[in-house]
C-alpha cells in the first residue's frame, strides 16, 4: 500500500504542486527485507514519473517493511 500526499503552494502567484510525499508499507516474504529496502532506496531514479518530474517536484519516500 501507497500513501502519496502533494503539497501545493504559490511561490509566484500560481497554484502548483511543489512536493510529493510518499510513504510505503510493505509485506514481503521473511529474508527479503534488504532486498525490498535496496529497490526502495534506487526505486526513484527508474521511475519514468520521477524522471520526468525531476527539478520541479520535490520527492521523498518513507517506508515501512514487515516480513511475514
Amino acid at each position: 500500500m501507497a500513501k502519496v500526499q502533494g503539497t501545493i503552494e504559490a511561490p509566484e502567484g500560481v497554484l502548483k504542486i511543489t512536493k510529493i510525499s510518499c510513504h510505503y508499507e510493505l509485506k514481503v516474504p521473511a529474508g527479503k527485507s534488504e532486498a525490498a529496502e535496496r529497490a526502495l532506496n534506487v526505486f526513484e531514479q527508474g521511475c519514468p514519473v520521477a524522471q520526468t518530474l525531476k527539478g520541479c517536484i520535490q520527492f521523498t519516500h518513507t517506508w515501512h517493511i514487515e516480513e511475514y
